[in-house]
Order: C-alpha cells, then structure tokens, then sequence
C-alpha cells in the first residue's frame, strides 16, 4: 500500500481543496479493512477519492484520503448471465474496454470516461435516455466495507434495503470496494448531431424523446441554436476515425472553444458575442462505433457546473423560464446548457426516485464569477421540485432535502446504523445528511 503524508488535494475543477493527513493507496480489500479499524479506533474520518470529477466537497477531509486507483480491473465475467464483478477504482474507460473484449458492454453511460465505477454510481452519474436509468440501476449487487471493517454484500436478494440505500450513498454508509453489474451484449451505435432551432426541438421534443435510444441537447444561451445529439443502436460498420474528426474533436471543440473561454474570463462582456460565434459553428455529423466509445467525449475546458433533476413533464416550461431569466439579466455566460433525459427509479437517494426525469446542467467556465447565474437558476429548479445532483454544486441543505426524497428517513436509519460514529461524514455531507446539524 503506497501512502502520501501531508498532501494537498484538489478535484478537477478546482472548486475543492483539502490538505489531508495522509493519502493511502489500497491494492485489496484486506488492506482497506486495516485502514478503517485503523481510523475508527484513532476517531479520524476517512473520505473516498474518485477521479475528482465532482464539483461539490463530497472529498474535502483534512484526515485520510483514499484512492481506488490500486484497486482496479475487471474480477469476474459471466457470459451466460450478462454480469461482471467489478473493483471499485475501475475506471469507466479501461471497462468499457474489458468489457467489450468479452463481448459485453453496459447499458448506457454518461458522456464522460474518467470517473471510477465507484465514484459514478455513488453520486448518480447518469446518460440520457427516456427508457434508461442511471449508472446505478445497473447494479445487481454491491460490497461495501463498513465502518467496523466488516466486509457487507447487498443485493435485491441479500441485505435489499441497504442495497437500495448504497447505490447512491455518496460514501457516507462505507467504502464500496465492488460492484456486480448487469450488462448487456456489446453494442454499436450511429450518433447523429444536428444543428436545430431551440424552439423547433421544444416543440417537439416528445417526438426527439421517443425515437431515439439516446437524445440530448446543448443549448447556446443569448441564442436560439441547440446542437442536438441523437445515438441509435445499428449494425452498420464502425467508421474509422480520421485525422478530420480529431481536429474537430480537440482543436475546433476543444482547442478553439478554451481560446474564446479565456477570452470571456478577461472580458466578461464578450460571453454573449462568444455565445453566438459558438452557436454559429456548432458541429454536424455522424458516428459509429462500439458503446462504450460513442458516450464519452473530450473535456479539455475546465468549468464548475450544477445540475438538477426535475420531473420530465416541466422540462419545457423550465428551460424557457431559464431563457428568460438569461436574457432579463444579460447573465455574462457563453457555456452551453445541457440537457438530457432519465427513466425513474427505485434507489432511496436517487434524484430520479419514483420519476421519469429531465436533467438540466449550467456550466461556467474556470474562473469566472458563476454564483449570481446558478443561484438564479437554481431558483427555477426548485419551482420544479428540483432536486440537485449529488456530484453537482447547489445549495440545499439537509433540512430542505429531507422533503424532496421520500425515503430520507430510512436512508439515514441505515446511515447511522452502518456508522453511528460518523467515520465516513466530513463537514460538506453533514450539511446535506443532518438536519439542524
């Protein structure tokens, strides 16, 4: 177990930063058993750490840290029943990978591959799609570590009301050290982007929603331009990737768009010039390619972003409420708006619980001033019943949150039997789990 003293630690975006103890590299389960016997007989506090790709301070812990990255790759596959056993710091991208060497391939994912498996479920990374739940549906089973260093496997069958607390726990009930997934026969997909008028995909948005697998779109705020994205399962050919796309992919959307976010940070008043120049050079095309290559995109342009869930049925009226609020407040903002679509689910802590669901993300790119334009949108998401993405910023607190989830109570009944001591709680998930805390 290699192990880092006196470190400091920061997620992608910047928006967190701690200075733990210590920062320790499990490579087996035996080893994170040690360290939280360890810990729990020291009083400390231990914090998991992903990728870093949340934007709230679900890590922050001046105490112990851990990494998964020694704990990775694939246990077991299971061919004939479609599951594999997975290590907790696998990352998306080597998975999809394994899996697809054996034929296998998950249901959906989100748009990016860096996260670990743990890391993405434990917050409700979610793809998009009106008959596809989150990463965490996909989970037939879980094994946590808890705060006694006892090893506890849950499932529909084994331990269920617990299983149904861990999917989304935000590693406040253990460490998640595997999970079982249900899987599916590899996949290829045709993804399709078109440029659309804002307005023409409202209007029929039913219709975008229902004949595609996968639909999303980004819209351009201070414009009318979305660039819709639509992936469809096909058995045409994967088409090679050519020196044409790369230069599409990181320099003109990555590349180009990081010179022209510079240039708001300096010069605030440009966003909306910048908002318009991007909405005119918005991309079109078409791909294909196995799965697991097809959801993930580059994401070379730092930003802080929130996102919210709200009931699929107020999509419409929120996102014109939201343009609205944009163009009354000449909001300096040129980063899209992201909007993508999830069936509901059964998870206690999911904000997709008991409801098919719209997800819409605000982003601002690396420092600029953002709170003025999230606050202000959050104000419209919480008119809808709003509730936040756990890996995303928002304000709520735990007395606000408690009514937004109607398995709040049972979720902490099995939080605080599983770690009465709160050895897995910093100050940031105390403020979302304990009322009046």
């Amino acid at each position: 177990m290699s192990q880092t003293k006196s470190s400091s630690w920061s997620n992608w975006s910047g928006s967190v930063q701690c200075n733990p103890k210590e920062i320790l590299e499990p490579s087996s389960v035996e080893e994170i058993q040690s360290i939280v016997k360890r810990c729990a007989a020291e009083k400390s506090t231990i914090r998991v750490i992903g990728s870093g790709h949340s934007f709230t301070g679900l890590v922050g812990n001046n105490k112990t840290l851990i990494s998964l990255d020694a704990y990775q790759g694939v246990e077991n596959v299971d061919k004939e029943k479609s599951q594999a056993v997975v290590r907790a710091g696998t990352k998306l991208k080597l998975l999809g990978e394994t899996l697809l060497s054996n034929g296998l391939a998950q249901v959906n994912l989100g748009d990016i591959d860096v996260q670990s498996i743990a890391g993405a479920t434990s917050t409700g990374t979610h793809g998009t799609g009106i008959t596809l739940g989150s990463v965490s549906t996909q989970i037939a089973e879980i094994t946590l570590v808890t705060a006694k260093g006892e090893v506890l496997v849950c499932s529909e069958t084994q331990n269920k009301e617990t299983f149904k607390a861990a999917q989304v726990a935000m590693g406040a009930l253990g460490i998640v050290t595997k999970v079982k997934l249900q899987l599916v026969p590899a996949y290829k997909l045709k993804y399709v982007k078109e440029k659309v008028n804002l307005d023409d995909c409202l209007n029929n948005l039913d219709k975008y929603k229902t004949q595609n697998r996968n639909f999303e779109f980004y819209w351009f705020p201070h414009t009318n331009t979305i660039q819709a994205k639509m992936l469809n399962i096909t058995d045409e050919a994967p088409m090679k990737s050519s020196v044409m796309k790369y230069f599409n992919d990181m320099v003109l959307e990555n590349g180009a768009f990081k010179v022209l976010s510079e240039l708001c940070r300096m010069f605030p008043s440009m966003s909306k010039s910048v908002a318009k120049i991007s909405a005119g050079a918005v991309s079109t095309g078409v791909d294909i390619n196995y799965s697991n290559r097809i959801y993930a995109t580059p994401r070379l342009v730092k930003f802080q972003e929130m996102e919210y869930n709200l009931p699929a049925e107020h999509a419409v009226q929120a996102i014109k409420e939201m343009r609205e609020s944009i163009n009354a407040n000449n909001f300096k903002v040129h980063f899209p708006i992201e909007v993508r679509f999830v069936k509901g689910d059964d998870i206690y802590l999911s904000p997709a619980y008991q409801r098919d669901s719209v997800y819409i993300a605000v982003h601002m790119y690396k420092g600029m001033e953002y709170k003025t334009y999230f606050d202000a949108m959050e104000t419209i998401f919480k008119k809808y019943n709003g509730r936040p993405h756990w890996g995303k910023m928002h304000t709520r607190t735990a007395s606000e949150l408690s009514q937004l989830y109607p398995m709040w109570g049972k979720f902490q009944e099995i939080r605080h039997q599983l770690d009465p001591e709160g050895l897995f709680m910093n100050d940031y998930l105390r403020k979302l789990m304990v009322v009046n805390g």
